[in-house]
């Protein structure tokens, strides 16, 4: 399996770290390393979707790291050179989506912080086949958002 740079990638020792590890911001930085770069994503991306999502349901820690990766990883698919989710792990693969999709309408209410808002909104928003509301939704800031309408 390859990932986002488009190499072997073996996921599994990270997605263990994630679960393990006391500097998860590190390990959460490594993930977004391997598995997304420039837009890349390979099947090694959509094999670690079902694990991120599992780990993240396991901390009970809200954190727009999940939501956001896996959104990101969703939209890149079938985008340039990238691959389709292969069959072997496609039934996982979407069943994970809808499952962070439900976690999130759970927390939703319980965040704080817009950035973990956004992620969970666009997390639900590609969930529900709005892919391009969750795209401005994880790549744009409110700040940004705010800028680019008093422009337009």
């Amino acid at each position: 399996m390859s990932g986002g740079y488009r190499t072997p990638l073996d996921p599994r020792p990270l997605l263990k770290r994630l679960e393990s590890d006391t500097d998860i911001d590190a390990v959460w930085q490594e993930l977004w390393d391997e598995l997304h770069h420039q837009g890349d994503v390979g099947e090694a991306s959509y094999a670690a979707v079902p694990f991120i999502v599992e780990s993240y349901r396991k901390s009970g820690v809200i954190d727009w790291n999940a939501y956001a990766i896996v959104t990101i990883i969703e939209l890149a698919r079938n985008e340039g050179q990238n691959p389709d989710v292969p069959q072997w792990i496609a039934g996982d693969y979407f069943a994970a989506i809808r499952k962070l999709a439900e976690i999130g309408l759970s927390e939703i209410l319980q965040v704080n912080s817009g950035e973990d808002a956004r992620a969970m909104l666009g997390l639900i928003a590609v969930h529900k086949d709005l892919r391009v509301h969750g795209r401005f939704l994880v790549d744009y800031s409110d700040e940004e958002m705010m800028d680019m309408e008093s422009k337009s």
